[in-house]
Order: C-alpha cells, then sequence, then structure tokens
C-alpha cells in the first residue's frame, strides 16, 4: 500500500521479564516476538515501517530490517511515536501504531482496520474489545451519541469509568498529519512524567475529528509481552492456533496437550501425528505418514509419504524418502534415506567428529539392522543389508547389495557350499 506506513513501538526494555535481551527480541517458537508483528503488518499489505527502538538498539537492528529510529529517553508512547515524525516528512497518508511487544495480532484485524480508516475519511481509527474485568487497560469513554471522545487510562479511571467494559487494544490507524498536530498538543502524565499517545484522542474529539474504531473479537490478540508469565500465555495461544490450523488442513493430532508444531512447519493430508511429538522449524511432512509417540523432528527434515517415524526417534537436518520405516529409539542426524529404507531399533547416524557436521547417505532398500552405528561421512548403497549392531567406520562405504557384518563391519561374501567368509 503506497499511502499506509506503519510504526512499531519497540523501545521498552521490559523489566519485568528480568533479562538483559530486550522483550521484543524473547522468542516464541523460535521467532523473536517482534517479528511476529512485522510479519503480520507485510500480510496486511504494510511494507514501509519504521520501528522505535531504544535499550538493546543494536541487537533489535540485526533482526527487524526495517527503519530504525532511537528514542532515547522513554518518556512514554506519544513521544515514541514522536521521534518517528522526520521519516514522515511530508508524508499525507495513514500510519499504522503497533506495539513490538503484541505477537497475537492478526494480519486480518489489521486489514479491517485499514479498510474501516479508508473507507470513513476519520483522523484516527482503533481497534477496541469489550472485556468482563477491564482493570489494567485504558477504557474507551464514549459520547451519548456513541462517538468516541477519549481514552482514560487505567491509572486515572474515575468509578464510573471503572465500569466500562470496552477497552484499548493498542492499535491505531491515524491520518498522520491529524497524528503529528495533536502529538505536539499532548502534555506530560502528571504522574507518570510521560507522554502518553492516548491523550491525543482527546485532543482530536475537541477538534471535531472524526474517530472510529472496529472491535477486535479475539481478545488475545491483546496480549502484550512484559513478563515471563504473559511469553508463557501467549505461546500457549499460538500454539493452539497452529494445531487448529494443521487439523484443518487434513491432519490428525491425537494428543493436543503433549503436541509442539512449529509455525512454519508442513504437513500433508491424513497424516497422524501421536502425542508428545515435537515437530520444529523447517520440517516438511507427506501424506499419510505415522509420527510418534515420543518423536522429535527438531529443524531442516523432510520426510516423504508413507512413511513411519516412530517412538523415541530424533530426525536433524535429515531427508526421509517415501515408504520408510525409523519405528524405534533412533537418532538420525545429517541422513538422507532414499526409499523405503527400514532402521532398525537404536540405530545411530555419528555425524559430528568434532570439527564438522558430516552426512550418511543411505540408499533404496537398504536394510539397517538394530543396534548399528553409522559413522559418517558414509554410504550405504542400495538394497543393501547392514547386520545388528554393526559399527561402519567414516568412509567404508557399502556397495549396492551388499551386505556387512561385525564390528568393525565387514563385507560378507555369498556362501561357498558350507562355509561364509568375510573380505575386509
Amino acid at each position: 500500500m503506497k499511502d499506509i506506513k506503519a510504526i512499531v513501538l519497540a523501545a521498552g526494555r521490559g523489566t519485568r521479564m528480568k533479562s538483559d535481551t530486550p522483550k521484543v527480541l524473547h522468542n516464541i517458537f523460535g521467532k523473536p516476538i517482534i517479528s511476529y508483528v512485522l510479519d503480520s503488518l507485510k500480510s496486511a499489505g504494510v511494507t514501509d515501517i519504521i520501528t522505535v527502538a531504544g535499550y538493546g538498539s543494536e541487537d533489535l537492528r540485526k533482526v527487524v530490517g526495517t527503519k530504525i529510529v532511537i528514542q532515547k529517553k522513554l518518556l512514554g508512547s506519544g513521544d515514541a511515536v514522536s521521534t518517528a515524525k522526520k521519516l514522515l516528512s511530508g508524508f499525507d497518508g495513514a500510519v499504522i501504531i503497533i506495539c513490538g511487544d503484541t505477537p497475537l495480532v492478526n494480519s486480518k484485524t489489521i486489514e479491517e482496520l485499514i479498510l474501516k480508516h479508508e473507507k470513513s475519511g476519520a483522523s484516527l481509527t482503533l481497534t477496541t474489545a469489550k472485556l468482563k474485568n477491564p482493570a489494567g487497560y485504558g477504557r474507551i469513554v464514549r459520547s451519548s451519541s456513541g462517538n468516541i471522545v477519549k481514552i482514560v487510562e487505567d491509572i486515572h479511571a474515575k468509578l464510573y469509568e471503572e465500569v466500562i467494559d470496552e477497552v484499548n487494544v493498542g492499535t491505531y490507524c491515524f491520518s498522520a498529519k491529524d497524528l503529528f498536530a495533536s502529538l505536539s498538543q499532548v502534555l506530560p502524565d502528571s504522574q507518570k512524567k510521560e507522554f502518553f499517545l492516548t491523550d491525543t484522542v482527546e485532543i482530536l474529539s475537541k477538534a471535531g475529528k472524526a474517530i472510529g474504531s472496529i472491535e477486535v473479537e479475539d481478545v488475545n490478540e491483546m496480549i502484550g509481552i512484559n513478563s515471563r508469565k504473559d511469553l508463557a500465555e501467549a505461546t500457549a495461544v499460538l500454539k493452539n492456533r497452529i494445531l487448529e490450523e494443521v487439523m484443518l488442513s487434513g491432519v490428525t493430532i491425537e494428543d493436543l496437550a503433549t503436541t509442539t508444531i512449529y509455525p512454519d512447519a508442513v504437513i500433508g493430508q491424513d497424516t497422524i501425528i501421536h502425542p508428545n511429538t515435537f515437530i520444529g522449524p523447517d520440517v516438511k511432512i507427506g501424506r499419510d505418514c505415522h509420527i510418534g509417540p515420543f518423536a522429535r523432528l527438531t529443524s531442516t527434515v523432510r520426510v516423504g509419504a508413507g512413511v513411519i517415524i516412530g517412538n523415541f526417534v530424533e530426525l536433524v537436518r535429515t531427508d526421509i524418502g517415501d515408504g520408510c520405516r525409523v519405528k524405534h529409539h533412533t537418532y538420525l542426524g545429517d541422513a538422507t534415506l532414499g526409499k523405503r529404507v527400514n532402521i532398525g531399533a537404536g540405530t545411530i547416524t555419528a555425524n559430528y567428529d568434532g570439527k564438522n557436521k558430516n552426512k550418511t547417505l543411505i540408499g533404496d532398500n537398504a536394510f539397517i539392522g538394530v543396534g548399528s552405528v553409522l559413522i559418517a561421512p558414509l554410504v550405504v548403497g542400495k538394497n543393501s543389508t547392514v547386520g545388528a549392531g554393526c559399527v561402519i567406520l567414516k568412509g567404508h562405504d557399502v556397495p549396492d547389495g551388499k551386505t556387512v557384518v561385525g564390528v568393525p563391519a565387514r563385507i560378507l561374501e555369498k556362501r561357498v557350499g558350507k562355509e561364509r567368509r568375510s573380505v575386509k
């Protein structure tokens, strides 16, 4: 959208987090909190974004990939927005203002806010919600005709305002011209000595400017991260959202409470996820698979169609071909399996030599016996067999169609009469 820009407020340290890391850089499912906010803005079509930074600004700069301005002193939300004024000089469009610590804000909410603002021609359109217990939130005060006239912060709420159940969610769409004109009239709060962005609402109302609103139905979008407890609550909400989306795509999840799936994982239709399963970032699973119980697919894993990944199996940076069986107590790291490979219980690919992560390649229809240790780098050929308890040393590749046995593993020759010999 050409005529809309965004300001993301991310200057706070988050003292209640009790951390040296800025609160917006704490992770949910491997991504910083602020990344979810930025992703929602971009999904809504807002790509010209200014981030207001303060504590930890250099670390923030590495993550956000947006224009950054620094709020040198934390003098409130109004002052934070004012720091972006120079970058918006001459801009006459709309400005979205959103908190960088609200990872559950949905892109559809932002789209609806923008659409309402554009259609109404209001100076300000804001998001509200109705809560049974509004304590802690700014109250939306309306006139007898239903127009928004001001926002009263919780610390200033009088008795009659305390019973108001409509609260400020904290995401706004301003006319840029009216935003900065009203900000110039905001005075510091008498108690906190800070400049509140919410004071612009009353200023605009008194000036006869139109103020609109949309109501957010999912109050979880309001969750701002100010403590470790908030972080856990937001994580739980996001986890359930992901699981719901996965199930709607045609995947069975047997136990929601013990299953974790990262937001960028892709899982094929008619796959069944058994209890106590972890599916991490950048994992792709094909159709008609069984995953778990107690399976852990940590990162960059590819699983083909019709695969069984059983109990106490861990996969890391591993590709599994169609029809493979990896059923029990196995670790495969940096491995590539062809089609219809059978991995016996207790198999380990020893991928790390102390310096490098090395690859193990296993061809189509290979059979790996129980308790095998495959020391990478290593190639196990097509249609080959690795006997139970084998230890295959690095570089001792198994040719196609051959059988290896022993410690260290040796190629087993075909029977000659009643004798059988192995070749070193």
